[in-house]
């Protein structure tokens, strides 16, 4: 089993949630949670974000990439700034939808209007 589906159901389990209660507060199916806990379903990141937040932890603990669930790390520098921030131009800015790649086309199409959104924000 990944890293992933292990941490989600660990998570789940300390939450004290059922697979049932867990797809309610992520608006999906307790089959999906299932598939997903059994590694039988690659979670999407935007599904996979939607967890994180239900389970109160970060996408990153869930995929393995740090050892520590808690969102907001105690190191004792807090700089008051909790954005974090992506740049457009990344090419390891990764898109998907219910677990499929989106088209190049399709990825450009979002990233042009993000663009155009945060020039409307400045």
């Amino acid at each position: 089993m990944s890293v992933t589906a292990e941490r989600i159901k660990e998570q789940r389990k300390l939450k004290k949630l059922t697979q049932t209660e867990l797809a309610e507060l992520v608006n999906s199916s307790r089959s999906s949670i299932a598939q997903i806990e059994t590694d039988k379903y690659n979670v999407s990141f935007a599904m996979l974000s939607l967890i994180a937040d239900a389970l109160d932890t970060t996408v990153e603990y869930l995929q393995g990439k740090t050892d520590s669930p808690l969102k907001t790390p105690h190191n004792g520098s807090d700089d008051g700034d909790d954005k974090k921030h992506v740049d457009l131009a990344d090419d390891e800015l990764i898109m998907s939808f219910e677990g499929k790649e989106l088209s190049e086309d399709y990825k450009q199409a979002i990233i042009a209007m993000l663009k155009t959104m945060r020039e409307g924000k400045q």
